[in-house]
């Protein structure tokens, strides 16, 4: 029973996150049509709405197939050394763009010691972990704030915090986010692009991975995101 019931909210979730851009595009389609096309002032504005509600179906379709190739078991890793420096070096590049448009800071904060400097893991993976954890942070953190990652050893495991100093997390809301579709602020997520579900494919390739990731947040301080994942074997 509660297979059908989770069965049912996807797919009920996922009718409901397609149907909103396309009646957005349906609309703007139908404007244009109606002789909105001939006013330039006008035109732009339901040529945007259109590309932006493409942009978003998009992301989505790219994230459902993503989170359903993790959970079939079909995603395949190719665990070698990786070294962590450059992984995240790159994925904040790849962000750069996004966090200069909201005056935002992104840093890269190693460890000292040489022994917590490599992942024994797959490099994709990790990147599409960092590229979700640092594109949340960088989405709902304040303006002119920042977004820190950084890395340290912990035992057998090499710890990755990413880190920022926005509104934070309401602490009932702590328990659901790494849910498929879970937002805590419904209207905020889809107006900044959000799929609402970057956090759950985040938790799958980590427990593939064979290793954890925990949050810990302060309403109104930021939140931090915790991925440990195993050490390279010496």
């Amino acid at each position: 029973r509660r297979l059908e019931r989770l069965r049912h909210e996807f797919v009920a979730n996922v009718s409901h996150e397609l149907k909103t851009p396309l009646a957005v595009i349906k609309a703007a389609v139908e404007t244009l049509r109606d002789g909105a096309i001939d006013d330039p002032s006008h035109r732009d504005i339901f040529l945007e709405q259109i590309a932006d509600q493409t942009d978003r179906l998009n992301n989505l379709i790219l994230d459902l197939l993503s989170l359903a190739r993790i959970e079939s078991g079909g995603e395949t890793m190719e665990v070698k050394r990786v070294v962590l420096a450059d992984v995240v070096h790159e994925c904040l590049d790849r962000h750069r763009s996004q966090a200069d448009a909201r005056h935002q800071t992104l840093e890269m904060i190693p460890p000292p010691e040489k022994s917590s400097q490599e992942l024994w893991t797959d490099e994709e993976a990790l990147a599409q972990i960092l590229d979700n954890l640092v594109g949340n942070a960088i989405r709902y953190g304040h303006e002119g704030g920042f977004v820190k990652v950084r890395w340290y050893g912990l035992g057998d495991q090499i710890a990755i915090d990413v880190a920022d100093n926005g509104p934070g997390i309401p602490p009932d809301d702590l328990p659901r986010i790494f849910e498929r579709f879970y937002r805590v602020d419904k209207a905020r997520s889809r107006e900044l692009g959000g799929t609402g579900l970057g956090l759950s494919i985040v938790k799958n390739l980590v427990q593939i991975m064979k290793g954890t990731v925990k949050v810990h947040s302060v309403l109104g301080q930021g939140t931090t995101f915790t991925v440990a994942l195993p050490r390279t074997p010496i």
